[in-house]
This record gives structure tokens, sequence and C-alpha cells, in this order.
């Protein structure tokens, strides 16, 4: 739940930022489909809380999925940020990203041994 937590919260800094922007900085439109691909992820996020504490092995699945996503959040965002971009270049967003670093390491390592 923690991971999922602060992973939403970066979505919502990710909106902030206009993130879409980083791939492609003439997209105007680009909120769209930004807010279209979230509402799967929101919802697997979701989804995988339920089926972690329902104990379903598919949960596990999910909780790996959302820790390759925060593993990739930290990686993709601190190579923009060490090119000079601005976005996410405030306290607040930088501990944000390596808080879901941290805890995507964490929850890998205990969802792996729960899998075992």
């Amino acid at each position: 739940m923690t991971n999922a937590v602060i992973l939403l919260v970066h979505e919502i800094d990710s909106a902030y930022w206009q993130e879409w922007k980083l791939l492609n900085p003439d997209d105007k439109n680009g909120i769209n489909g930004f807010l279209i691909l979230h509402i799967p992820m929101v919802f697997l996020i979701l989804l995988g809380l339920v089926y972690v504490y329902e104990d379903k092995f598919v949960g596990l699945i999910i909780s790996l999925i959302l820790s390759a996503g925060g593993l990739f959040a930290y990686f993709f965002h601190f190579y923009h940020l060490r090119k000079g971009r601005i976005e996410f270049n405030t306290i607040i967003s930088k501990g944000i990203i390596i808080s879901t670093l941290i805890i995507s390491i964490f929850q890998i390592i205990l969802t792996i041994k729960q899998m075992i």
C-alpha cells in the first residue's frame, strides 16, 4: 500500500509538471493520453491491493509490476534531471521519486520472499 500511495502521489506531481512533455515538448494535448493511460494503471494498482489482501498469487504478480514501475519512475526522472530538465527538480518531487526507488526495492524483495 505504501508504494501504491507514493506512486499515485508521484502521478499527481507528474500531471503538475506535464510529464508528457518530457517525451514530446510540443505536445499541447498530451494530457488526454496521459489521463487515459492512468485509468488502467490506477485500476491495476487498486486491484493489486485487493488481491494482496485476499492472499491471491496474482496480487504478488501485480506487486512486482508496481515495483518495476517504481524503479522505472526513478530512473526515467533522474535521467531527465541529469539532462538539465527543470521538471521534478524540487525537494518534494525528488523525495517522492527517491522514496519510490527505496520502497520498490524493498517491495520486490518482500514479494519474491512471499512467492518462494
